[in-house]
C-alpha cells in the first residue's frame, strides 16, 4: 500500500516537472519578453534542469522504495516555498489562482513524501 502511494507521488511529481521543463526549454521569445526574462538562455538552462529532474523522478518511481524520499520531499517543499509567496504578491487574479493551485499541489506532494514511512522489513527480507 505505502509503496504504491510513494510510487504515485514520484509519478505525479515527474509529470509536473517534465512538461514545465520542456515548456521552458522551448519557450517562445515573445513569451519570454512578456514574462520579463531577459537572457533567453536562462529559461533554456532552467528547463533542461527541470526536465532532467522530471525524468529522474519518473525513473525513480520504478524503484520507489529504494529511492530517496527525503530528496523528493525537500525538492517539492522548496518549490512550494518559492511559488506560494510569489502567488500571494501577484496582482492578476488568474495568475494568482494558478500559482496557488500549483503551489498547493507541490506542497501536498512534498508533505505526502515526508509523511510516508518506510515499511518494516523482516530480518531476511
Amino acid at each position: 500500500m505505502l509503496r504504491g502511494v510513494l510510487r504515485a507521488v514520484y509519478v505525479l511529481s515527474g509529470l509536473l516537472y517534465l512538461p514545465v521543463g520542456v515548456l521552458l526549454m522551448f519557450l517562445p521569445t515573445d513569451w519570454a519578453a512578456m514574462l520579463g526574462v531577459q537572457p533567453l538562455w536562462l529559461p533554456r538552462v532552467a528547463g533542461a534542469v527541470l526536465s532532467a529532474w522530471g525524468v529522474q523522478l519518473l525513473f525513480g518511481a520504478v524503484g520507489a522504495e529504494r529511492a530517496s524520499r527525503i530528496g523528493l520531499a525537500l525538492a517539492n517543499l522548496l518549490v512550494a516555498a518559492t511559488i506560494l509567496p510569489a502567488a500571494l504578491r501577484a496582482t492578476d487574479a488568474p495568475v494568482r489562482l494558478s500559482l496557488l493551485i500549483l503551489g498547493g499541489y507541490v506542497l501536498i506532494l512534498g508533505l505526502l513524501a515526508v509523511g510516508l514511512r518506510r515499511p518494516r522489513r523482516g530480518l531476511y527480507d
